[in-house]
């Protein structure tokens, strides 16, 4: 038995499978489109949501866990061990760490460690994995989360979207803007700072967008998730293209859900670097 438990959230964007395998246990965010709300699934479950989100003109809503959402996943995480770390998107971004943390404080407030990972997706992933690794080599609650918050400085994340649609959906773009950028082919790239999502350079069409994301990689990196939104083949390109610079990192594709894909569109495609 693992000492420490793991929670995050669905963000992390685990294949249901590996989350059991590893005991990681997964507290959903939730999704309002069109008058249903559901909870987030595991990666592998999110094409019949994108397949209605390009057949219909409305745009969803997002919103954190409950507090009781994290209650119930800290007393079931507490029937397998002593102690939990749970790692969260970032504040920025979700009031998930809000919610995580008053319901630590309603559960065991000593015995609980919220991080706030200030990243998501694959960075989240891979920093769960880790505390995971830690957890099972005996280290203590603190030395886990120094390690964590040592190697969250050493992450980043760059990406671009397919149509500009659905930032101006989402508010992030005007309507004026979004029909020049359409007209002009500009792919934006946007880059994770801070914990936050912000513009950090526009690109004329695809491959010139792709360029732009991949010079951002380190030449350090360990690891590159590429991550996209029902995007494989674009996917499979890029890491066709980074196998040839990064001969040496672990690269892995992985699929963005409603959460996230939703605000970006079907087709974002972006790299999660760690190094």
């Amino acid at each position: 038995m693992r000492r420490i438990q793991i929670v995050t959230d669905s963000t992390a964007y685990f294949i249901k499978e590996e989350a059991i395998s590893k005991k990681i246990n997964i507290v959903p965010l939730s999704v309002n489109f069109s008058g249903s709300i559901n909870k987030e699934g595991f990666s592998g479950e999110f094409k019949d949501f994108f397949d209605k989100l390009k057949n219909s003109n409305g745009f969803p809503t997002t919103s954190q866990p409950s507090v009781g959402d994290f209650v119930e996943a800290y007393k079931r995480a507490f029937k397998a061990g002593d102690e939990i770390i749970a790692i969260v998107i970032s504040a920025e971004l979700s009031g998930t760490y809000n919610s995580a943390r008053l319901a630590a404080d309603m559960v065991a407030k000593d015995k609980i460690t919220i991080i706030d990972s200030k990243t998501s997706a694959g960075n989240l992933k891979l920093l769960v994995e880790t505390a995971v690794q830690l957890s099972e080599q005996g280290l203590s609650r603190n030395e886990i989360e120094n390690q964590i918050i040592k190697q969250r400085e050493r992450m980043s994340i760059n990406l671009t979207v397919d149509t500009l649609e659905y930032l101006k959906r989402g508010g992030r773009l005007s309507n004026t803007t979004a029909f020049i950028g359409t007209l002009l082919n500009i792919k934006p790239v946007i880059g994770l700072v801070d914990g936050k999502l912000v513009p950090v350079g526009k690109e004329r069409g695809k491959k010139k967008a792709m360029e732009a994301i991949i010079s951002k990689v380190p030449e350090i990196v360990k690891r590159i998730s590429i991550a996209h939104v029902q995007n494989i083949s674009e996917a499979e390109q890029y890491k066709s293209e980074l196998e040839k610079r990064f001969p040496n990192a672990i690269i892995t594709i992985d699929e963005l859900g409603p959460v996230i894909g939703s605000h970006l569109g079907p087709k974002a495609i972006g790299l999660c670097s760690s190094w």
